[in-house]
């Protein structure tokens, strides 16, 4: 894992020269040496200090510099106007770098450090490239909606170091403490976010630009599953107690946010809160303790990593030519843009789980999860995967059909570089259903 770390620290000196697109190919060059450079096993390989990679951690790190290059792509006007462009190739670094980091931890502490580190480039790409002056609202309640839910597992983990002279995950036997799983559960449920604690989500977007939206929606709240992922088989016993606890309120809180995707008129805001609604399905899944919980919330975090950040991409695309997100604006582009009104809805289709995407696989197996769980829990899920096609539809039709603002005044069809970056989101999305038995077996 060391040559990769030094492969990304070799590149910080090519972020103060004006050759963005040397940074873009060379997280290209990473993605495949890293893509071909692993044995496809449950157990850690190409073990190094503290860090390894495995099943979970190759999928994790490949989202999460697939997703940093698109970033750069879809970055272009910070580049083109020079807005402290070679500051802002730091930052993506620095943020590729803690995530890599992060992922492929094999010490409960190191995890801790970089989940946490990996919130100061988020928040230098909300205060320094937003859009509104209300951007430092949205950074601070992020940053301590995620510090306050980490404190707890920082005391919790200083704990478990005392009791066990050590924090690889490979050695912690089970713990069956409700003080110690609150603890340590409380940050991942922010960062998922669970309903409750999801408000710092919809105003961080909101006020990002596209490429904190893309990292946001992309990687962040993966960090939440990952860490569910890694650290459920240790909770196992307290989890069998008070989980369902969680399952309720999420499948409920779910629904909840689904009706209020209906009643957004902000493009971005609409994106936000379904990523809220998709979350509080994968948490509802881990929360089950099983198989299928457990496989279909990681292809599901896989699934909406690509399809919401495809989604803020195109919302980027119509705010650069219109000046403005809300839907009463943003009408009757399938007559300026034909070509991206075909984008619009294969990505709107991915987002309600239609076949051919990687979300109708995550989505069937979240179900049958739950469903295995408690059947009474079939209610709430019919209303949410309902609803999911009410909004996805009800977002495509508002944006697509109507009258035309006759406001605008400039305006392109779209260039070579959208329609790449819309095409790099969408195929690893649905070509990915092909061979989605890697995912299972």
């Amino acid at each position: 894992m060391m040559k990769f770390i030094l492969f990304m620290i070799f590149m910080i000196p090519l972020c103060f020269m004006n050759f963005y697109w040397i940074i873009q190919f060379l997280f290209f060059m990473l993605f495949f040496i890293f893509f071909y450079n692993f044995s496809y096993s449950y157990f850690f390989c190409e073990i190094s200090y503290f860090f390894g990679s495995d099943y979970l951690t190759f999928y994790m790190i490949l989202l999460s510099i697939w997703i940093c290059l698109l970033m750069i792509m879809a970055s272009e006007k910070i580049y083109f106007l020079k807005n402290f462009s070679n500051f802002f190739s730091l930052v993506i670094l620095f943020l590729l770098l803690s995530l890599f980091l992060t992922f492929c931890s094999m010490n409960m502490f190191i995890f801790y450090l970089f989940f946490e580190i990996s919130l100061i480039p988020t928040l230098l790409l909300i205060l320094g490239w937003g859009y509104q002056p209300e951007r430092i609202q949205a950074g601070m309640y992020m940053f301590m909606y995620t510090l306050f839910g980490s404190f707890p597992m920082m005391i919790s983990l200083f704990y478990l170091y005392k009791n066990n002279c050590g924090l690889d995950f490979f050695y912690i036997m089970n713990i069956n403490s409700f003080y110690l799983y609150m603890c340590t559960i409380v940050v991942f449920l922010v960062k998922m976010p669970m309903y409750f604690v999801h408000l710092w989500l919809p105003k961080a977007h909101v006020e990002a630009p596209v490429s904190g939206s893309m990292i946001l929606a992309g990687v962040m709240l993966k960090l939440g599953g990952y860490g569910f992922l890694r650290f459920m088989k240790i909770f196992i016993e307290i989890g069998l107690k008070l989980n369902y606890i969680f399952i309720s309120i999420s499948l409920i809180g779910g629904f909840f946010i689904s009706l209020i995707c209906l009643r957004q008129m902000d493009i971005k805001s609409l994106i936000a809160y379904s990523s809220v609604s998709h979350m509080g399905l994968v948490l509802s899944g881990l929360m089950t303790l099983n198989v299928w919980g457990f496989y279909g919330a990681f292809l599901m975090m896989i699934a909406h990593g690509l399809c919401s950040s495809g989604l803020f991409c195109l919302a980027n695309i119509t705010y650069e030519r219109l000046s403005s997100r809300s839907l009463f604006l943003n009408k009757g582009l399938i007559n300026l843009m034909p070509s991206m009104s075909l984008w619009w809805f294969l990505l709107c289709s991915s987002n309600m789980g239609a076949p051919f995407s990687l979300n109708l696989i995550g989505e069937i197996m979240l179900i049958n999860s739950i469903i295995s769980w408690n059947w009474f829990t079939f209610i709430f899920l019919s209303l949410i995967s309902f609803f999911s096609a009410a909004y996805s539809l009800f977002l495509y039709s508002h944006s697509q059909h109507g009258i035309l603002y006759h406001g605008m005044y400039s305006f392109s069809l779209g260039n070579i570089r959208e329609y790449l970056l819309l095409f790099l989101h969408w195929v690893p999305l649905n070509l990915v259903f092909m061979c989605s038995d890697m995912f299972i077996f």
